[in-house]
């Protein structure tokens, strides 16, 4: 995969965390950077899903949507032996 070079500005305080990490994993500050912004991206997109789906439970649709098929599939249901 080609990767792109960008330039990022950090305080003194972050890369010294960062080094510190990375020198601690064995892995380089490019690795460890990469892999922080995948999982904030991931988490980002978890949290979109998860208010998408949060959305649809909260609407309703209208009363007609269903018609006589819902009537129908409600006596079927009520004549089940259950």
């Amino acid at each position: 995969m080609a990767r792109v070079q960008v330039l990022v500005q950090l305080s003194d305080d972050l890369v010294a965390a960062l080094d510190r990490m990375r020198v601690r994993e064995g892995r380089s500050r490019s690795e460890v950077i990469r892999e922080a912004i995948e999982r904030h991206l991931a988490e980002d997109r978890e949290a979109e899903l998860d208010r998408l789906i949060a959305e649809g439970y909260r609407r309703t649709p209208p009363e007609d949507v269903w018609g006589d098929e819902a009537e129908a599939a409600a006596r079927m249901i009520a004549a089940e032996p259950w």
